[in-house]
């Protein structure tokens, strides 16, 4: 991996993960793929070259992987969760057109591609606990539709076309970066914003409601790692379960708490979200991930708790 297309990269993911990738290979080009209406501003146009690439334009991929001799794309395009909701066939055309013409290209120009899935993919019948890598799948959102169609159509391209797809699950992801933008584990990223500026949160998901969730440095680390394993020791490409932390939100507020102890938290539960919480896993078993590849995650709920606090508090006391 060398030169590199982001699509979506003034995203919630990928703003860090092109940041991350140009400090990781300093030698390669990593191409900041962006929308006229998300444009790349600031550090992340400064510090590497930029192109206009609509997903949903076959064409603009192709010219792109061509100009700069791409051999990885991350395709970073979609709409979260609630959002997909609100709006389930632009969901689908982003998340699946947007794929095919992703794969297409790479199939014609031999590249490799990471397309990221989510615990989003799976569905009421899953088993909740400890959810398996190989488990039924059956959503009941679109945002999960197009994640399991996602799944397929990558190991469809690696064992007929051979293309080099690989994958993870994402959990929720918690950022002191970006802010919350739509998802429904987002409360998880909000509370600690609002606990440094507001000193008080009303969370939109009810007590009791676990979901996996994964701080930001992790899941960047793991889009990297993938890509470093060993493809002979990979049984598996698209998806892997990764998973890093479970938690509901009197956990989180918890552990806040214990740094800020006049921090407080209310309830006005959004019924949207959390019928979607409901759907998703409480934690899922990332052992295939972790004998694949040697996935493992450095952040749990604490370590994660006073790295986001202190970031946040030298922030917004300038």
């Amino acid at each position: 991996m060398k030169n590199v297309l982001i699509i979506g990269s003034t995203g919630q993911i990928g703003s860090e993960f092109t940041m991350k990738l140009r400090s990781i290979i300093p030698n390669g080009q990593i191409v900041a793929g962006y929308i006229p209406a998300a444009p790349v501003k600031g550090e992340l146009k400064e510090s590497g070259p930029s192109e206009i690439v609509d997903i949903t334009n076959a064409q603009q991929i192709a010219d792109v992987v061509e100009k700069y001799d791409v051999d990885t794309i991350y395709n970073l395009a979609a709409l979260l969760s609630a959002v997909a909701e609100a709006k389930p066939q632009l969901a689908w055309h982003i998340g699946i057109g947007g794929l095919c013409n992703v794969l297409e290209v790479a199939r014609e120009k031999k590249c490799a591609v990471f397309t990221p899935s989510s615990i989003g993919s799976f569905g009421p019948s899953t088993p909740k606990d400890k959810t398996p890598q190989d488990t039924i799948q059956r959503p009941t959102t679109m945002y999960g539709v197009t994640k399991v169609s996602g799944e397929l159509l990558s190991d469809y391209y690696f064992k007929r076309f051979g293309v080099d797809t690989r994958s993870v699950r994402f959990p929720g992801l918690i950022s002191n970066v970006t802010l919350p933008g739509g998802g429904t584990t987002d409360y998880a990223v909000d509370i600690y914003y609002k606990a440094v500026q507001d000193g008080s949160f009303v969370c939109p998901i009810k007590a009791g409601t676990y979901m996996d969730m994964m701080y930001m440095p992790d899941a960047l680390r793991a889009m990297y790692e993938i890509f470093e394993a060993d493809p002979a020791k990979l049984k598996h490409r698209n998806s892997f379960n990764i998973a890093s932390m479970s938690f509901d939100p009197e956990m989180i507020y918890a552990a806040i708490k214990r740094q800020m102890p006049s921090f407080t938290m209310t309830y006005d539960v959004d019924e949207l979200r959390q019928g979607i919480a409901e759907s998703w896993p409480n934690s899922l078993d990332d052992s295939c991930a972790r004998e694949e590849w040697g996935w493992k995650p450095e952040y749990d709920l604490d370590t994660m708790t006073t790295d986001m606090l202190s970031v946040l508090k030298e922030r917004y006391s300038k």
